[in-house]
């Protein structure tokens, strides 16, 4: 059922918890206030989308969410997609793709899907967000050395969206580098990296913007210097929301720009519950995730009708708003009422704010996206996850996003069906060992058996699951059955899984043993098989007395069928 935090919050809120919501929203709002705008240059959109989004988003994701700290707004994770897609379809593409994206997003939640999101491996979300951090990075180089983009690759006119294109346009354009930007982006990303260690509380992205776009003021007004600003590239800032505007919803851009909302509502999904995941414990609480997902579709449909950009759940936000004493949903709206009141009285004052400090604010986030302990520390295990790892990177980077979630996926299944086939093992007992049946996997959990065998009786027992993976290797093993026998026990104690391939080698296997006079006995088997050998058919064909729930069981309904 859709209930979100915010109704259960204002059942037990209180002066107490306003003021600490107040105090944190403030702080996040101002925490946003740059990484909104940077976040939308970055995307290759106007500076007040990124605010439009923060403000919008912000407070739906905040009043409608399942989260009681979520904090949502533009993120870096849709830099990549988004500059595609404006690049290709323009702003109304965009906003289509939005939509439709919102769509699907409460079409997860109302389904509640929103468990599903957690089936995606650790390797390949780590994978595709170093991805996207060196894409972030490689789309700031041009601001923070001051280029002057004059040439373009050949067949293109403007900047091209993908990465290796970018490093080219940057490389033949090297010889016009701005010294004076690139050695105020470099002291501006030196001092976000120092200034953390000295103070945690006061956001270092705030006061290098406030400080750099004064000297950068001063700096010109007095020596003459000029460096490029979002005055210069991209004009005045809206002081106001612009009024709701439905976008472009021909049935040919439905078509063409669907499998791109998937990517967007897929990434909103994975990144917006993954905050909401961090804040969890955090907090100790716990979220709604299909309730999340609602209102993250309700905030992306609602953002590019005021002209913003795709909006989810942002992990270093969140974090911050936890940290600086906020306790509900109204910290975050609080957030998103503080972004609206900056817009509304000091968005003129952002046109100063130089491009070469936002390339060194992107570049320090990217930086911290790419997670490289993540990275170090899967390097140092199976070779699997770091094969999943480095393609998941590696598509990212040089293809799309959305390929390499599939890609990552389909080898995730890959290696795990394989791990699953190298784990799983059938042996004779009787073959393997003397003087009766013996566990040989698990001796603390499962004593030692000593049972005699009668003659004339085998023991093949399945350790682990027999499924299309497994089943050559329980074929190989029951042709090895010796005709002498008259009974063969199957022993499932340890198989928890059957599919369909392994229920054709069990009902092949019968077919085979019924040609050498052989019966099959079946011993401690569980439920999910029992129920598919039920619903086949195949627990009659091998007769149900036939069936038995452990090995004792099993050898008394040898020793009878032997006495027959």
């Amino acid at each position: 059922m859709f209930k979100p935090q915010l109704i259960n919050s204002l059942k037990s809120y209180s002066v107490k918890k306003f003021f600490s919501d107040l105090t944190a929203g403030i702080i996040v709002g101002l925490v946003a206030l740059p990484m909104a705008i940077a976040f939308a240059i970055a995307s290759g959109v106007s500076p007040e989308a990124g605010l439009f989004t923060a403000i919008v988003a912000g407070f739906l994701i905040s009043a409608l969410g399942g989260s009681t700290v979520q904090i949502g707004g533009p993120t870096g994770a849709f830099a990549v997609i988004v500059y595609g897609i404006v690049s290709q379809y323009g702003l109304s593409g965009l906003a289509t793709a939005t939509i439709m994206a919102g769509v699907l997003l409460i079409l997860l939640g109302v389904f509640k899907m929103g468990g599903l999101v957690k089936f995606i491996p650790y390797t390949i979300i780590t994978g595709f967000t170093a991805g996207i951090a060196l894409t972030i990075f490689a789309g700031q180089i041009g601001d923070f050395l001051g280029l002057s983009i004059t040439h373009f690759p050949e067949g293109f006119t403007k900047m091209p969206g993908d990465f290796l294109g970018k490093i080219k346009t940057y490389a033949l354009n090297i010889t016009s580098v701005n010294w004076y930007s690139f050695g105020l982006a470099a002291v501006s990303l030196v001092f976000l990296f120092v200034w953390p260690k000295i103070n945690k509380k006061i956001p270092a992205s705030l006061i290098v913007i406030i400080v750099a776009t004064i000297a950068s003021t001063l700096i010109e007004k007095y020596s003459g210097l000029k460096t490029d600003t979002i005055g210069t590239r991209y004009g005045s800032i809206p002081s106001s929301l612009p009024l709701p505007k439905l976008p472009d919803f021909r049935l040919s851009t439905i078509k063409t720009l669907f499998p791109t909302s998937i990517s967007i509502a897929v990434l909103a999904a994975v990144e917006s519950l993954l905050s909401a995941v961090v804040a969890d414990s955090m907090t100790g609480e716990k979220h709604d995730s299909n309730t999340e997902l609602i209102a993250q579709g309700i905030a992306n449909i609602a953002a590019p009708l005021f002209g913003g950009i795709p909006a989810t759940g942002a992990i270093a936000r969140t974090a911050t708003n936890i940290k600086n004493g906020g306790k509900t949903p109204v910290a975050g709206i609080i957030h998103a009422l503080t972004l609206l009141l900056v817009l509304l009285f000091l968005g003129k004052f952002a046109l100063y704010i130089p491009m070469a400090v936002l390339a060194a604010i992107l570049i320090n986030i990217s930086w911290n996206m790419a997670g490289f302990s993540a990275i170090k520390a899967l390097c140092k295990g199976q070779k699997s996850d770091i094969c999943v790892l480095a393609v998941t990177f590696i598509i990212t980077v040089f293809v799309d996003l959305t390929v390499a979630i599939c890609v990552g996926l389909g080898l995730s299944a890959f290696f795990f069906i394989k791990k699953m086939i190298d784990l799983s093992e059938v042996q004779s007992k009787r073959e393997t060992l003397t003087g009766g049946i013996s566990n040989t996997k698990n001796t603390q959990d499962f004593p030692e058996e000593k049972i005699e065998l009668p003659e004339g009786v085998v023991v093949y027992e399945i350790d682990g699951p027999l499924f299309f993976g497994t089943v050559r290797k329980f074929e190989i093993a029951i042709e090895k059955a010796n005709v002498n026998y008259k009974v063969l026990i199957l022993r499932m104690r340890n198989t928890i899984y059957l599919d369909a391939g392994g229920l054709r080698a069990l009902e092949q296997a019968k077919n085979a043993c019924d040609r050498k006079g052989i019966q099959i006995v079946i011993s401690g088997i569980h439920t999910q098989p029992y129920m598919l050998l039920e619903k086949s058919g195949l627990a009659d064909k091998l007769l149900r007395e036939n069936i038995c729930e452990n090995i004792d069981k099993a050898l008394e309904r040898s020793k009878e069928i032997l006495s027959k």
